[in-house]
């Protein structure tokens, strides 16, 4: 198994996580405030603890999207930082795979309903379905969350924090009856698809680390151009 560093801070919850051997080890930190702060310390606390320096990773993994505008970017942005700094390939890898990896952890299911709140009375949404590794049914779609409305699949299951923010939305619904809302995008199932992405030759060079958005591109702000530096700087020094 390859050595995948996974970075996600698409919501409210930030998370990394260090794929070695069988093994997920992972840390998280609340609070969309404290983002970009917590992401630097949380990667030197998981490389410290697996005994391993970063150049020893294989590849970055990272949260591209759909998601938060400034999530998006922190993790795009720290995750091409540590890369260039440390000469690794990086994977952008889709939110909602990952937390279609996180319901078939808990439930097994192999067809899967992901959606995201997406603020503003909208949802980020996709289906997928497994088979050795995820492929979309449904492309990821910003919608409103009545607009939600996954192909019929044997055994779907739904996940996501969406079901929880609309839940008027999804009155009646019957694949909504028994949606997992604890689901939000993670670190953990992020480093687990990524091994499968980089066996399947989706690394790519850091300086083509690229969000994912639904909505409308903005520009970095100042503050995460400062993180962005700063993962440059710790990328090298490792």
């Amino acid at each position: 198994m390859p050595i995948i560093l996974a970075i996600e801070t698409s919501s409210e919850l930030a998370s990394c996580a260090l794929l070695s051997g069988d093994g997920v080890i992972a840390r998280e930190s609340g609070g969309v405030r404290t983002h970009s702060q917590a992401v630097l310390p949380m990667v030197q606390e998981l490389l410290a603890e697996a005994g391993v320096r970063l150049g020893d990773v294989d590849a970055i993994a990272f949260g591209a999207g759909p998601g938060s505008f400034t999530g998006v970017r922190t993790a795009c942005g720290v995750a091409q930082g540590l890369a260039f700094g440390a000469g690794l390939p990086v994977l952008p890898l889709v939110t909602l795979a990952a937390m279609a990896e996180a319901c078939r952890a808990r439930s097994g299911a192999t067809e899967v309903l992901a959606v995201l709140d997406a603020r503003m009375n909208e949802v980020y949404w996709a289906q997928y379905r497994f088979d050795g590794i995820w492929q979309a049914v449904i492309a990821p779609v910003l919608s409103g969350p009545d607009q939600v409305a996954p192909l019929p699949a044997e055994g779907l299951a739904a996940c996501g924090n969406g079901f929880a923010a609309y839940p008027d939305a999804f009155l009646g619904k019957a694949f909504a009856a028994r949606a997992d809302t604890a689901v939000v995008p993670h670190a953990r199932e992020l480093a687990r698809i990524g091994a499968a992405a980089l066996a399947a030759g989706l690394g790519l060079p850091a300086a083509q680390a690229q969000p994912l958005y639904l909505r409308n591109k903005v520009a970095y702000t100042s503050a995460e151009r400062q993180v962005i530096n700063a993962a440059k700087a710790a990328g090298k020094g490792a």
